[in-house]
């Protein structure tokens, strides 16, 4: 993923995870992903690309489909 993608994926996660008032560690849980991924995972600076079954983890968490988690 190009950086700016990754910046606004970042972004998306965070929005998405606290519409819900839910922590990071509580989204690691239900993602079934280690709390520190997902800490890197919504930093804006510098954030590693997304794997797709991480994306698909992130997606059922959310329990929304991979576009939606996508649409940004």
């Amino acid at each position: 993923m190009a950086k700016d993608i990754r910046i606004k994926f970042a972004k998306r996660i965070r929005e998405l995870r606290e519409n819900k008032d839910w922590t990071q560690e509580k989204l690691a849980e239900y993602a079934d992903l280690a709390y520190r991924h997902v800490q890197r995972l919504e930093s804006t600076n510098n954030p590693p690309p997304a794997k797709i079954d991480t994306i698909d983890k992130l997606a059922k968490a959310f329990k929304i489909s991979p576009s939606k988690l996508l649409n940004f």
